[in-house]
């Protein structure tokens, strides 16, 4: 997410993400406010020339204007200009204007005037201009827009654009909030395929970050039809999670599926890889994820289990003391005792010596 908000930054700067990577560490909440903080600053420029411009426009036909917008003004400056207008003045030129120059200018608009324009399109113009946007590739203006289109209008574009394209503007949506209502209108067969489209095509950190705005039934759609992939799809999740530390985000997924579908994962290839099982401990330990973890380590195979147990007991003291006051605040000592178990004896001393382990005995 919070790289998302980073490639909105730079296209509004028009510079390469990558100049822009100082603030992928910062919190996404505060990369947002930056982000509409330049918005302002950029769209707010020379509002007198725009407000001459804009008053030029109400002077002449509909048709006029737009033909002056598209030969004279470019996409750019048409879409400040479209910002200074009244929204009913806007759509009606915009209704004039070639469907590939809108979307082109959609870039630019100022995202402070979108919902008042948006709403008096026509709606197959609205659909007809999505359409386009995917086509280019441009998933980042989809994402600015989407949130404030009516529902049979989202409708319409999603029978007409790609599940990468679907993924993709849901990644760089700007109202999150709307994503679950957008969901709602997709069957399990849509969301399915695109869940699909997101391992094909190495997508599953955006599919990880739209899962992660969403909750409550949602949420546990997408838990479920994710689970039910082949082996082959759910390894290559695992492993990106691993190597992009996002396990922060999965775990909570896993941890709404049912028996049959958290034994699945449990049987994957990859949770019988070492480096990766030491990893989610390691993330466990460092965002007190206990509570979402252990009822998948209680279904992995022995050897796995094992590879857990150890690389609990290798913790330092502090980590382990940590784990050991976690799983008693949760009362988790039934799913956790049986690793115990599974530790050489050095790393048993080492828990029933921890004060965590004795306050918890004593209490």
């Amino acid at each position: 997410m919070s790289r998302a908000e980073v490639e909105k930054v730079a296209r509004l700067l028009g510079a390469a993400p990558a100049e822009l990577a100082f603030l992928g560490g910062l919190p996404e909440a505060d990369v947002r406010a930056f982000r509409e903080q330049v918005t302002a600053v950029l769209s707010d420029r020379a509002p007198e020339m725009l407000d001459r411009i804009a008053a030029a426009t109400k002077l002449v036909p509909a048709g006029v204007a737009a033909a002056i917008s598209q030969k004279a003004l470019g996409p750019g400056l048409a879409a400040a200009v479209a910002g200074r207008l009244e929204a009913a003045r806007a759509a009606d030129i915009i209704a004039k204007l070639p469907v590939s120059f809108t979307a082109e200018s959609c870039a630019h608009l100022d995202p402070r005037r979108i919902a008042g324009i948006v709403d008096r399109l026509d709606d197959g113009l609205v659909v007809r201009i999505a359409v386009v946007l995917a086509e280019r590739g441009d998933h980042l203006t989809m994402g600015r827009f989407v949130g404030h289109l009516r529902d049979q209008v989202l409708g319409r574009i999603l029978e007409q654009v790609s599940d990468t394209a679907v993924l993709r503007a849901g990644f760089y949506v700007d109202l999150p909030e709307r994503l679950p209502r957008i969901l709602e209108l997709m069957g399990d067969d849509r969301l399915g395929s695109v869940i699909r489209a997101a391992a094909a095509g190495g997508l599953w950190e955006e599919a990880l970050a739209v899962a992660a705005m969403v909750g409550g039934a949602q949420r546990l759609r997408i838990a479920q039809l994710t689970a039910r992939l082949d082996g082959a799809e759910l390894d290559s999740l695992v492993r990106v999670t691993h190597a992009e530390g996002l396990w922060e985000t999965l775990l909570p997924l896993v941890a709404l599926l049912g028996a049959e579908d958290r034994l699945a994962v449990a049987r994957l290839d990859s949770l019988r890889d070492p480096e990766v099982l030491a990893g989610v401990v390691r993330a466990v330990v460092a965002t007190a994820l206990w509570g979402e973890f252990l009822p998948l380590v209680g279904v992995l195979p022995e050897d796995a289990r094992k590879v857990v147990a150890d690389a609990a007991a290798g913790l330092g003291d502090t980590e382990l003391d940590a784990l050991v006051r976690e799983v008693g605040k949760q009362d988790l000592w039934e799913l956790v005792l049986p690793l115990v178990e599974l530790m050489e004896e050095s790393g048993k001393e080492r828990i029933f010596a921890l004060p965590a382990f004795a306050d918890q005995q004593g209490g």
